[in-house]
């Protein structure tokens, strides 16, 4: 038996990863829209395009992202695109009464200063960090709609909440993109201009788990198989650096010979956030993809494609 799986957000990172893994299994027919395909915000064609695609799964990667002076500079679009994005895929699900529905998070739902390793249980008990909570607080409504769906409908349907990623199809444009693409990029441009030195945000010190893209959507796929409870799950690699430790071994990848300057002027971000992943590890998965390996790679995509 085939399984139709309708994939959202197909040309962001984590999408284009899901619709390559699905792509790859014989038992699945991927429906993957883009965006110029279909507009997640417009409520109408969402329930238009679901109704007719009558897909088994969906898997919703699709959402307004973006680094830390994205977050704090646009609060509005952050929210309100991705409350919309959200509810109209789960509400045309609903509608259509799909079978399984994957919503995918982020683990800056939990609070600022919640107790390390983060469980899934300190949701919501405490303060959020300010510099992205717009996009927290949309990631915590849609979990919930999902938590509510379940309640209301039985409907088997979960969320996922992913630590930082990174890997192919990432955002490399250093003003609006996260970490990991963003050192990659800052670090390249600085060594083909020959600078003798660069300028990272902070003090270097906060600290920070990375996933790489390819291991999420084996998560995805192994919690599809694998998972149905009401609460959500994390996806974590249970390893964590400093941004500091991240930024050297990312200026001795790319071969940068400058001096790294720490403007302590601006925010660290949340001071650690390593997710407690021992509930998908007790189920039987973990990640493949060391970071090392992963950065490396992620590096000569970035000089494949731009």
């Amino acid at each position: 038996m085939v399984t139709k799986v309708f994939i959202a957000g197909k040309t962001g990172m984590v999408g284009s990863a899901l619709v390559r893994l699905y792509d790859s299994k014989n038992d699945f027919q991927v429906v993957a829209p883009t965006r110029s395909e279909l507009d997640l915000t417009n409520r109408d064609s969402v329930f238009s395009f679901i109704a007719e695609a009558n897909p088994d799964l969906i898997i919703d990667a699709a959402a307004r992202v973006g680094g830390i002076v994205e977050n704090n500079s646009f609060p509005v679009d952050f929210l309100s695109t991705n409350l919309q994005i959200q509810s109209n895929l789960m509400d045309a699900a609903a509608a259509k009464r799909v079978k399984k529905f994957i919503f995918l998070g982020s683990s800056c739902i939990y609070p600022k200063l919640a107790s390390q390793p983060m469980k899934e249980d300190a949701l919501l008990t405490g303060a959020l960090e300010e510099t992205n909570s717009a996009y927290a607080v949309a990631k915590i409504a849609g979990l919930k709609l999902i938590q509510a769906y379940r309640q209301q409908f039985d409907f088997k349907w979960n969320s996922a909440m992913p630590t930082n990623l990174y890997g192919p199809n990432d955002n490399f444009d250093f003003k609006s993109s996260h970490v990991i693409p963003g050192l990659i990029a800052k670090f390249h441009n600085a060594k083909e201009s020959n600078a003798k030195s660069i300028t990272l945000w902070g003090t270097g010190s906060a600290l920070r788990e990375f996933l790489h893209v390819d291991d999420l959507a084996q998560a995805v796929d192994f919690i599809y198989h694998n998972y149905d409870d009401d609460d959500f799950i994390n996806i974590g690699s249970g390893q964590e650096l400093s941004i500091k430790d991240l930024a050297l071994m990312i200026q001795k990848l790319v071969g940068f010979k400058g001096e790294i300057i720490w403007d302590a002027n601006y925010p660290d971000g949340t001071p650690r956030k390593l997710l407690d992943s021992s509930k998908i590890s007790a189920l039987g998965w973990k990640p493949k993809i060391s970071l090392s390996e992963g950065v490396a790679a992620t590096y000569q995509w970035y000089l494949a494609n731009h």
